[in-house]
C-alpha cells in the first residue's frame, strides 16, 4: 500500500500551480471581453470580437500547456539549439518589409493568412532553453552573454524596448543562477545598462516616454495623454471601483484598454482592494514558480526554471509599473490578461515545461524520503 501510494506521488505536478494558471487564464478571458468590447462594437460591430480570439487561443495555449506538462523537460535540451536557431531567423525576417508587418510605428508581427503572430514571444522561450543549455554544457562566459546580446539587438530593430528588458533579465537571471564569473556578470550587467541609457536617449520616441514619466503633468492632450488616462481610471476606481464592466475610461479613452493598459481598466472597475488581489496572484505564481527552480533535479531545469519565471514576473512588473507610474510606459502586455494570442500561448506553453520540472522535483524528494 506505502508502495502504491510512493508511486502516485511520483506523477504529481504542481498542483496549486496549475489551478492558479486556471484561475488566472479565465479571469484574463473575462477581463478581454469586459476591456475590449468597445473597441471590438466599433471596429468590427461585434463587442465579443476580440475575447472569441482570445478563447481560441487560450484553449490552444491550455492544450500546449498539457502536451509540455507530460514531456520530460530533458527533451527541450536536445532541440534548443535548433529553437534558438529559428527564433533568430524569426527575428530577422519580422524587419524585412512585405514579410514582418509595421504596427504604429513598429515591426513586430509576421502574418501567415489569417494567423499573426510575434516572433519575440517565441524568442522569450527559444533563448530560455539555449541559456539552460549552455549552463549545463558548462561553457565559458560569452557563451552566455553573445546570444543574449544578439537577440537583444535585433529586438530593438523592431525597435521593441519593453520585450529587450524583459529577455535582458530573465537572460541575466539564468547567468547569475548559472554560477557565471561574478566579474564578467557585473561587467555585463553595466554593459547593458549603460547600451540601454544611450538606446533611450537616442530615440526621440524613447527619450519621450522617459520624460513624460518625469514630467507627468505637461502636454496631458499630448505626450502625457495615455498616463495621464491611465492615472485617471486608477483614480476613478478608488478604493473598491465603479463596479464590474462600469468603467468609463475603456470607451476608446484609455489607449490600448485590452491590451497594454488593460490593469488601469481592472483597477477602475475592482478598485484598489481588487487591484491588490490580482497582485496577490501573480506573487503566489511567482513564489511557485521560484521555489520549482529551486527545487529542480539538475542545472539544465534549474537554469530553464528561472529563465521562465523571470520572463513572467519581470512582464509582469514592468506592465503593472508603468500603470502606476512606477517606470515609464514600456508597451509589455500583462501576463495572462492582455489581449493577444501569441504572448497567452507561449506563457501557457512554458507554465507547462515548468509543471514538468515541478513533477520531477516531487520524485526526486519521494527518492530522498524512501532513503
Amino acid at each position: 500500500m506505502q508502495k502504491l501510494k510512493l508511486k502516485k506521488q511520483n506523477n504529481v505536478a504542481d498542483r496549486k500551480l496549475f489551478i492558479l494558471t486556471l484561475v488566472l487564464t479565465a479571469l484574463g478571458l473575462i477581463v478581454v471581453a469586459d476591456a475590449s468590447s468597445p473597441a471590438a462594437l466599433s471596429n468590427f460591430s461585434d463587442r465579443f470580437y476580440y475575447v472569441k480570439q482570445q478563447a481560441v487561443w487560450g484553449l490552444i495555449g491550455l492544450g500546449a500547456l498539457l502536451v509540455t506538462s507530460k514531456i520530460r523537460y530533458s527533451f527541450w535540451e536536445k532541440i534548443a539549439t535548433p529553437l534558438f536557431i529559428a527564433s533568430i531567423l524569426l527575428l530577422i525576417l519580422v524587419l524585412i518589409p512585405g514579410i514582418g508587418v509595421k504596427v504604429m510605428g513598429a515591426r513586430r508581427w509576421i502574418i501567415l493568412g489569417s494567423v499573426s503572430f510575434q516572433p519575440s514571444e517565441f524568442v522569450k522561450l527559444a533563448l530560455s532553453i539555449y541559456i539552460a543549455k549552455v549552463a549545463a554544457s558548462e561553457k565559458g562566459s560569452l557563451s552566455y552573454f553573445l546570444p543574449i546580446a544578439i537577440v537583444a539587438g535585433l529586438i530593438m530593430f523592431q525597435p521593441d524596448l519593453g520585450t529587450t528588458l524583459v529577455v535582458a533579465a530573465a537572460g541575466m537571471a539564468q547567468v547569475f543562477v548559472a554560477g557565471v564569473n561574478l566579474l564578467h556578470f557585473t561587467g555585463a550587467l553595466v554593459t547593458g545598462a549603460l547600451a540601454s541609457f544611450i538606446l533611450i536617449m537616442t530615440s526621440g520616441y524613447r527619450r519621450d516616454r522617459l520624460m513624460t514619466f518625469f514630467q507627468q503633468s505637461k502636454d496631458p492632450l499630448g505626450k502625457s495623454y495615455h498616463i495621464r488616462q491611465i492615472l485617471l481610471a486608477l483614480g476613478s476606481g478608488g478604493i473598491f471601483g465603479v463596479g464590474l464592466g462600469q468603467s468609463r475610461q475603456k470607451f476608446l479613452f484609455l489607449p490600448e484598454a485590452a491590451t497594454d493598459s488593460i490593469f488601469a481598466v481592472i483597477a477602475e472597475e475592482v478598485g484598489f482592494i481588487g487591484g491588490v488581489v490580482l497582485i496577490a496572484l501573480f506573487l503566489v505564481f511567482v513564489f511557485r514558480g521560484l521555489k520549482i527552480a529551486t527545487g529542480a533535479p539538475d542545472k539544465f531545469s534549474k537554469v530553464l526554471a528561472t529563465g521562465i519565471i523571470v520572463w513572467i514576473g519581470a512582464q509582469i512588473f514592468l506592465n503593472i509599473g508603468s500603470m502606476v507610474a512606477l517606470v515609464p510606459l514600456t508597451g509589455v502586455p500583462l501576463p495572462f490578461f492582455s489581449y493577444g494570442g501569441s504572448a497567452l500561448t507561449m506563457t501557457l506553453l512554458a507554465t507547462g515545461i515548468l509543471l514538468n520540472i515541478s513533477k520531477h522535483e516531487n520524485k526526486q524528494k519521494t527518492r530522498q524520503r524512501k532513503r
